[in-house]
């Protein structure tokens, strides 16, 4: 890429002349203004998006700007505009149908400094903004998310290893338990310095969750692109910036788990295509050499002491870690045709 404009495939690469970008080449010390962008599907979520837009009226850093993006729901879009209040910019996804043609077309719309994703079954402390605003204060920092705690319908599962939050879109054991420097953030409570977009491309639309469908890991492809053409960047994990973040019933299924764990494999071997197995699975070898490992031993120990669900969690990590690896198998095959991105 040194020396010519590279098309990524959320957009276009800017120019470099010989070098990588660096993560001080203009930019500010600080972020002088936020855009939340908060994007929705369906009208079963419709109080859930209520909720979401009214945390961030709770802010003790108020939002320059938020932006609901509606993909692809003439009637979500209708009602949306008729009841949401007047400042909030309501707009319709004008890219493929997903959660990244709807997070592009909020970035588009982003008029802030930094642009913050809130997803539309999340509720924000009021802290959210304010923690994560002030990792920004470091130039290197070009990303910084928070963490997103489990509301679950009725009571935690006791089979669910928290080792597999993820599985749910929450945050999980293995992550920093202070602020840290992470490969990639969670989509549920994320920020990014704006001009990343302008330089790097937008989310990737070949990739991300449809509707229903739990394909995911936009975020962590975009993370990778960021770190492989940008000299020193920091996404910084924030524990002190929480999100709530609702689970909705048909999520605490062993089946979904299944389907999960099987779709983060296939969307695990789409971002190898993309960025080469180094840069994709780093994070993942320790996860399971360190935290899945541990996770087991502790599950075996709980089950000895008499909580039979410590045998529950402990087969499902193994049940977890072989489906995953099973997805992430059959994908590489599925997107051998995908062009390796070097940078």
């Amino acid at each position: 890429m040194i020396g010519e404009s590279v098309t990524t495939f959320g957009g276009v690469l800017r120019s470099v002349e010989g070098h990588r970008l660096s993560a001080t080449e203009s930019v500010p010390s600080a972020a002088e203004s936020v855009t939340v962008v908060i994007c929705a599907y369906t009208e079963r979520r419709w109080q859930s998006l209520l909720r979401a837009v009214h945390s961030l009226r709770d802010q003790r850093r108020l939002p320059e700007q938020c932006v609901v993006v509606i993909d692809h729901n003439e009637q979500l879009l209708k009602r949306a505009r008729l009841s949401l209040p007047d400042d909030v910019e309501v707009l319709a996804s004008d890219e493929r149908q997903g959660l990244s043609g709807a997070r592009n077309t909020g970035v588009r719309a982003a008029r802030g400094d930094v642009v913050a994703f809130l997803d539309d079954d999340a509720e924000a402390d009021p802290g959210w903004l304010e923690e994560l605003l002030a990792q920004y204060d470091k130039p290197s920092v070009v990303g910084a998310g928070g963490r997103a705690l489990a509301v679950w319908p009725e009571r935690r599962p006791g089979w669910l290893p928290t080792e597999f939050d993820w599985v749910v879109g929450c945050s999980y054991t293995g992550l920093p338990e202070t602020v840290a420097p992470v490969r990639n953030l969670i989509g549920a409570a994320m920020s990014f310095r704006r001009h990343l977009f302008d330089q790097l491309g937008t989310f990737d639309t070949e990739m991300g969750r449809l509707g229903v469908l739990p394909l995911g890991c936009e975020e962590t492809e975009f993370a990778i692109r960021v770190r492989l053409n940008m000299a020193g960047a920091e996404l910084v994990h924030v524990p002190g910036a929480i999100v709530h973040h609702h689970v909705e019933l048909e999520r605490v299924q062993v089946g979904y788990f299944l389907h999960r764990c099987y779709a983060e494999g296939l969307s695990k071997a789409a971002v190898t295509r993309r960025t080469g197995a180094d840069a994709a699975l780093s994070t993942e070898r320790s996860y399971v050499v360190s935290t899945l490992s541990r996770g087991i031993l502790l599950g075996l120990r709980d089950g000895l002491g008499g909580d039979t669900d410590g045998f529950a969690r402990c087969a499902m990590i193994v049940v977890g870690l072989f489906t995953t690896t099973a997805g992430y198998l059959a994908g590489l095959g599925r997107f051998r045709s995908v062009p390796h991105r070097a940078a």
